[in-house]
């Protein structure tokens, strides 16, 4: 007899207010082995591994959480990575492809800070996302099984609609990126208290590569941003962007021990800087050389300390790739327009026009996914440094129109610089292939995904 949708969601419920209380006791074994039959579905191993290590995370953190953040947490592995899975199958019966994992929106773009070489700084500061679009996109991303959402800006906090968004949809996980200039104790507490918001502030460094960047005096702001949050008992992590002066700083073990250990982040985030937005350079990407050096340390953290570090121009097996275009993410500006990745400033659909499914059948979005993976290393998954072809090719195939006025700076001024550097750090991320993933199945699930 099948069980009724209120009845199936009763007893999810009682399951996530039950492990609340259990989970911390639960050996690491004997959870890891529960849990197995859902991470076996993962096609990735570094990403199986990955999850692996959030459970774990989860499970060691949740004595000194908020109430409300433990039963957040606990709903997130519970609703949002296995009971959900059923409408994600259903949309992939009915529509050829699996839906997104999460979705990024960035409400508006207006921010109190002007960071050097800011990837956002072009946009218009002028149009926030009516708070009904916003709204109706995450009821939209909820049908099809999408329950983790990222808020990113220009500084989120300052779209004022945005705490109300978090508490009326308690279901699903926000995280925020967020310079941490504006969580003071107060919104500290508030953000515990909802229980789904997980907050990653912005680093560069340390006090003096943070504040040439930022500003003076940011870096001990975000300090105590992450002060308040820890003593409120919220989840939050750090966002750094890795640029060829910081990349040796960002990846040592001091630099993440410091901010995961003594300053309490749940989880890093790394971003490669891409020549967008302000005053775009080449000068400031990351050398080939620093790249493989970063996919080898990050590789260690994870191995050795169990940590939960990413970072997506390095961990494109960790995901299977490119997770643009509706694959695994997209990006939605706050004038409607839907990117396919925030770092590739191009759009054919607005938000404001079609629905959220429409927008994934979109000609621009099915041809980029269709080119999936670009290269069979997965260590070369991006289209705008690593395949540069790809999005001229896509941009120029589908009309997509620049969502900003220097956006085309990447397809024209800058194509052969980034031509160069492709092919560059191609070779090298061709050997580490060949020597680490180049057995199966890595290579047949490269395969399955073409």
């Amino acid at each position: 007899m099948a069980v009724s949708g209120n009845i199936r969601d009763f007893w999810v419920r009682k399951t996530v207010s039950g492990l609340v209380y259990v989970l911390p006791n639960i050996p690491d074994e004997k959870l890891l082995s529960f849990a197995e039959r859902f991470v076996k579905d993962i096609k990735w191993p570094d990403g199986q591994e990955f999850v692996r290590t959030l459970i774990l995370q989860v499970k060691n953190r949740l004595p000194h959480m908020h109430r409300n953040v433990r039963r957040g947490a606990i709903n997130f592995l519970v609703d949002a990575l296995f009971y959900k899975a059923r409408q994600r199958e259903a949309f992939e019966r009915e529509n050829g492809f699996s839906p997104p994992m999460l979705l990024v929106i960035s409400p508006t773009m207006r921010c109190n800070l002007r960071c050097v070489g800011c990837y956002a700084g072009m946009y218009s500061k002028k149009d926030d996302l009516p708070v009904e679009v916003l709204d109706r996109v995450i009821r939209e991303a909820k049908e099809m099984g999408i329950y983790f959402i990222v808020i990113s800006g220009g500084e989120p906090f300052y779209y004022e609609p945005l705490m109300d968004i978090f508490r009326r949809h308690d279901d699903i996980t926000f995280q925020v990126y967020t310079n941490g200039t504006l969580i003071d104790r107060e919104m500290a507490h508030q953000i515990a208290d909802l229980g789904n918001v997980i907050p990653c502030i912005s680093v560069e460094g340390y006090e003096g590569e943070t504040d040439a960047r930022r500003g003076r005096g940011v870096y001990s702001r975000v300090l105590r941003a992450m002060d308040h949050l820890k003593e409120a008992g919220a989840l939050y992590g750090f966002s750094a962007t890795v640029t060829r002066f910081n990349s040796d700083l960002l990846t040592s073990d001091e630099f993440v021990e410091f901010y995961m250990n003594e300053k309490g982040c749940f989880v890093g985030w790394y971003f490669q800087y891409m020549p967008v937005g302000t005053r775009p350079s080449l000068d400031l990407m990351t050398t080939p050389e620093q790249r493989i050096q970063r996919w080898e340390r990050i590789n260690r953290l994870r191995r050795e300390k169990k940590l939960l570090v990413s970072d997506f121009w390095c961990d494109g097996p960790l995901v299977g790739g490119c997770m643009a275009a509706g694959h695994n993410y997209l990006h939605i500006t706050c004038t409607g327009d839907v990117e396919p990745c925030v770092f590739a400033h191009f759009a054919v659909d607005n938000i404001k026009e079609k629905t959220l499914r429409e927008v994934l059948h979109s000609g621009f979005f099915t041809e980029i996914r269709s080119r999936r993976p670009y290269h069979p290393n997965l260590l070369r998954p991006c289209m705008i440094i690593d395949h540069p072809h790809v999005l001229r090719e896509c941009v120029a195939k589908c009309g997509a129109r620049p969502t900003h006025p220097e956006a085309e700076g990447i397809l024209t001024d800058l194509a052969p610089d980034l031509d160069r550097y492709g092919e560059e750090y191609g070779r090298l991320a061709d050997e580490i292939w060949m020597e680490h993933y180049q057995e199966l199945p890595w290579k047949k699930a490269g395969e399955q995904s073409a």
